[in-house]
């Protein structure tokens, strides 16, 4: 199965959009099962856009921790791990997240869709761009109470020093127009000035989390116009994104004033295919995307050997942040779920191995002289 990215730009961009309008995608909403979601769809790469631009910075670290300094001359190094959730707005996988990360001391990233913050009885006062007022593509948080118990299962995870960043709001993917990959810069601009808005409402129920700390984020399956969507993202004060996609896992690079930390596409050992390093384009490379568990553990197993096939090849390689991207899911008989929840488990408490989020990885480079950065940068991306 030939790489996308082996034709031309235009004709793998068409595909998508192909694929895209038959198959539509979406994240599922808390507590929905699989059958109740389109089937998911594999991205193809994006393009980037321009290399450059102002180098943007977030505070220091208040409580550093050992491994937060400049590295010495020689030195590797450490291998980031960066375990990112879009959507996070599960309990019950935040109930299982939290106590492991607490034991092999790990940071994960929840990216948050705003829309879960709303509650369905309130559902009107949101208007995705260009969309009907009250309708997004994934619902909305359910009862008030729901949308309370939320908020305190929220601010537990970032008591804990979990980072929250945004999924957006109505998650409006290609087939549901406009799609975010349409939009405007004036349209990303009225999603994220909503965004902060619901954030600011969910803070005078008590969501402790300053909107200053909402540093970056994830677009809705990976799409966007890159050169429309970055400056209202630099507006609205986002220093990071993580929506493009790599051949391999690579350092992150500014790109027009935003650091970028790509979804790298690699090699699943068991299938002999390269596919995006996401849950749902893992799904889709096992099985469509259909609700079947296969054999007991083994998809749970095919995506934990190539966790590990990729982690070892950027440890021995170019030692890049290894980003993987998930939703709160039970897909597949929860296959993916465990895959990252065993490979949290074991792959955090290695030695050289810092399992951070978006900001702390951030604030390391900020430590670094820019020159090794960029000696960094010119590695080979990690091939597995």
């Amino acid at each position: 199965m030939k790489r996308w990215g082996w034709v031309t730009t235009a004709t793998a961009l068409a595909l998508t959009l192909v694929v895209l309008a038959v198959l539509g995608a979406r994240e599922p909403r808390p507590g929905e099962s699989a059958e109740q979601l389109a089937s998911p769809l594999p991205i193809a790469p994006r393009v980037s856009t321009s290399p450059g631009g102002p180098t943007p910075t977030v505070p220091p670290a208040t409580a550093a921790p050992g491994w937060m300094r400049k590295l010495r001359p020689g030195e590797k190094p450490p291998q980031f791990v960066l375990f990112s959730f879009d959507g996070a707005a599960s309990k019950a996988h935040w109930d299982r997240v939290m106590p492991l990360a607490k034991r092999v001391n790990a940071h994960v990233t929840g990216l948050l869709s705003g829309v879960y913050l709303i509650p369905d009885a309130d559902a009107a006062t949101y208007t995705g761009p260009g969309h009907r007022r009250g309708y997004s593509s994934i619902g909305f948080g359910g009862t008030r109470e729901e949308v309370a118990t939320r908020i305190a299962y929220l601010n537990d995870a970032l008591a804990a020093g979990h980072e929250i960043g945004t999924h957006y709001n109505g998650h409006y993917c290609q087939g549901d127009e406009p799609n975010v990959g349409r939009w405007s810069t004036a349209e990303w601009d009225r999603e994220l000035d909503q965004f902060f808005a619901i954030l600011e409402k969910a803070r005078t129920q008590g969501f402790r989390l300053d909107p200053a700390t909402v540093r970056g984020g994830r677009t809705p399956c990976l799409e966007g116009d890159w050169g429309q969507a970055f400056p209202s993202m630099r507006g609205h004060g986002l220093v990071y994104d993580t929506s493009q996609v790599s051949l391999g896992v690579s350092w992150p690079s500014v790109k027009d004033g935003i650091w970028e930390f790509p979804m790298p596409e690699v090699r699943v050992p068991a299938l002999g295919k390269r596919v995006v390093m996401m849950d749902f384009n893992l799904w889709y490379a096992l099985n469509g995307a259909k609700e079947d568990p296969g054999p007991p553990g083994e998809y749970t197993q095919i995506v934990l050997d190539t966790y590990r096939s990729v982690y070892q090849s950027a440890l021995n390689g170019n030692r890049a942040p290894m980003v993987i991207g998930n939703h709160f899911n039970d897909w597949a008989g929860g296959a993916f779920s465990q895959a990252v929840e065993r490979f949290m488990e074991e792959v955090c408490v290695q030695e050289e191995t810092i399992c951070a989020t978006y900001t702390e990885v951030i604030q390391w480079m900020q430590l670094q002289d820019p020159a090794v950065l960029e000696q960094l940068r010119r590695i080979p991306p990690a091939r597995n």
